[in-house]
C-alpha cells in the first residue's frame, strides 16, 4: 500500500488564503480539501442591531475587489422585504456601476492572476519582461473600470454613493457624457483582450458542470432575473434558500454551498452565465465569441479566461449603451417606507465570479434582526473540489512539483476571492 499526500499550504495568485490536501493511496484519490483558513470575519453577526440603511455601507467592505456585488445584493434585498420598486434612470445606474467593477475586475485576473499560468511564468512581474503590452492592457483596462465606479460610487474601492432606493446622487449627462471616450478606448482594449485570451493553449478538458447564474428575460444579467441552471433549475431569486443549502467543513472557516436534499456541487461565475444567457450577448461581445470559436456552453474550466474576456467587452458596450440613452432622473433614490413589521427580503446579484446571495430580516423601527450572506467563492468550492479530484485522477504520474502547479492552476480557473491577499506556495509531499 502507498500513500502520497499533498499539501499546498498557500495558494498563489488568488485573493485570499488558501490551502491544499490531497491525499492518495494506491493510487486512488482518497480525499481532497480545499482549505479557507483566514479568520471568520462576522460580518453578518455586527450587520444584526444596525439600521437596515447602513447594509450597503458595511457589506461594501467584505470585499475590494467587488464591493459594488455586495452593495448591490444587500440593496436589492432590502428592497425585496420593503416590497420598492426601482426603475428608470437610477436602474441603469446600478447596471452602470456594475459595468464598473466588471471592467476593472476582469482584467485583473486575465492577465495579472491567470495568464501567467498559460505562458508560464511564475507572476505577472516576470510575465511582464516578456509580454509588457498585455500588462500595460490589463492594467489600463482596470483603471478605466475603477474610474467609472469612482464617478457613480464616489471613490474606487468600497463606493460610498449607493443606498437602498438608488444613489445618493446621480451623474450629470454631461459628466457621463464626459467619461465615454474612456470607454472607447476601453472597447478595443477589451477586444484586444478576447483576442489574447482565445489565442492561449488550454488542456482538453471538459467537465460535466450544473451551471446556475441568474437569467433575465431581456439582458445579460448583473441584478435582476430567474436563479437557472442548464440542469432544469428555474425559481425566483429570493428563493436560494429552498434549493441550496451551507454545510460546515471541518477543514475550512468557509461554509461550503451545495445542492439541497442531494448535497452535490454546482458552478457559479463568468462559465455559468455564458452558458444560461448566450443568447443575450450582443454587438462586439457577439461577434468576437463568435470570431474566436467560443462554443455556445463552454465545459472546459481554462476556457473561463476567454469567456471573461467576452464579458469585459459586454460590459463595456452595455456601459456605453446606459450612457447613450440616459437622463438624469429628478430623483436620485426611492424613499423607503416606514417599517413597521418585521420582514424578511433576499435577493441575487452577479458577482464577476458568480452569484452572490444575501437574505435579511428587518424588524419594526428598520433594524437588521437576522442577515445571511453567501459568496461566490464558497458556492463554488464543492465544485472546485470535484475539478480537483478529477484532474489528480488524471495526473497521477506527474512528480510533486508537476501536480501542485497543475492543482494550483485548476484552483485559479474561479479566480476564487478568499479574501484580498496573495502568498507564496510550500509543498510538502508524504510517502508511506
Amino acid at each position: 500500500m502507498t500513500e502520497r499526500t499533498i499539501a499546498v499550504d498557500y495558494l498563489a495568485r488568488v485573493e485570499g488564503e488558501g490551502a491544499l490536501k490531497v491525499r492518495i493511496q494506491d493510487n486512488r484519490v482518497e480525499d481532497v480539501q480545499l482549505k479557507i483558513f483566514e479568520p471568520p470575519r462576522f460580518f453578518e453577526a455586527f450587520l444584526r442591531g444596525r439600521s437596515y440603511l447602513e447594509a450597503p455601507d458595511i457589506t461594501a467592505r467584505i470585499c475590494g475587489i467587488c464591493p459594488v456585488a455586495y452593495q448591490m445584493s444587500s440593496t436589492h434585498a432590502m428592497e425585496r422585504a420593503l416590497r420598492m420598486k426601482v426603475e428608470g434612470p437610477v436602474r441603469d445606474l446600478r447596471r452602470l456601476l456594475y459595468c464598473g467593477e466588471w471592467i476593472e475586475s476582469h482584467p485583473l485576473h486575465i492577465y495579472l492572476l491567470h495568464a501567467p499560468d498559460f505562458l508560464g511564468y511564475e507572476d505577472a512581474i516576470q510575465m511582464a519582461k516578456d509580454y509588457p503590452d498585455a500588462v500595460k492592457t490589463g492594467l489600463a483596462l482596470k483603471k478605466i473600470g475603477n474610474a467609472l465606479m469612482t464617478l457613480l460610487g464616489g471613490r474606487e474601492i468600497h463606493p460610498i454613493n449607493v443606498r437602498v432606493g438608488g444613489f445618493y446622487r446621480a451623474p450629470t449627462v454631461h459628466e457621463l457624457q464626459e467619461f465615454r471616450p474612456q470607454l472607447e478606448t476601453a472597447l478595443q482594449l477589451a477586444a484586444d483582450t478576447v483576442r489574447f485570451a482565445a489565442g492561449l493553449d488550454f488542456p482538453d478538458i471538459e467537465e460535466d458542470y450544473e451551471f446556475v447564474s441568474l437569467r433575465h428575460p431581456k439582458e445579460y444579467p448583473f441584478n435582476e432575473g430567474e436563479l437557472v441552471s442548464n440542469k432544469g433549475l428555474k425559481v425566483p431569486q429570493e428563493r436560494w434558500d429552498d434549493v441550496f443549502e451551507e454545510v460546515h467543513m471541518p477543514y475550512a472557516n468557509a461554509l461550503q454551498s451545495v445542492r439541497k436534499g442531494t448535497g452535490t456541487s454546482y458552478h457559479v461565475g463568468p462559465l455559468a452565465r455564458y452558458a444560461n444567457n448566450r443568447d443575450h450577448l450582443t454587438g462586439r461581445a457577439d461577434d468576437l465569441a463568435r470570431s474566436v470559436g467560443l462554443e455556445n456552453v463552454v465545459r472546459n474550466p481554462y476556457k473561463s479566461i476567454i469567456v471573461r474576456a467576452v464579458e469585459t467587452v459586454y460590459a463595456v458596450e452595455e456601459a456605453l449603451r446606459i450612457i447613450d440613452r440616459y437622463h438624469r432622473p429628478e430623483s436620485s433614490w426611492v424613499e423607503p417606507p416606514p417599517v413597521t413589521e418585521t420582514v424578511t427580503g433576499g435577493a441575487v446579484t452577479e458577482a464577476p465570479r458568480g452569484i452572490l446571495y444575501h437574505r435579511y430580516t428587518v424588524a419594526p423601527g428598520g433594524l437588521i434582526a437576522d442577515a445571511k450572506i453567501v459568496a461566490p467563492t464558497s458556492q463554488n468550492q464543492k465544485r472546485i473540489e470535484d475539478d480537483l479530484r478529477h484532474l489528480v485522477e488524471r495526473s497521477l504520474s506527474l512528480d510533486e512539483a508537476e501536480l501542485t502547479d497543475a492543482c494550483e492552476r485548476a484552483i485559479r480557473n474561479y479566480d476564487p476571492c478568499i479574501s484580498c491577499a496573495t502568498h507564496f506556495l510550500k509543498l510538502d509531499l508524504e510517502r508511506n
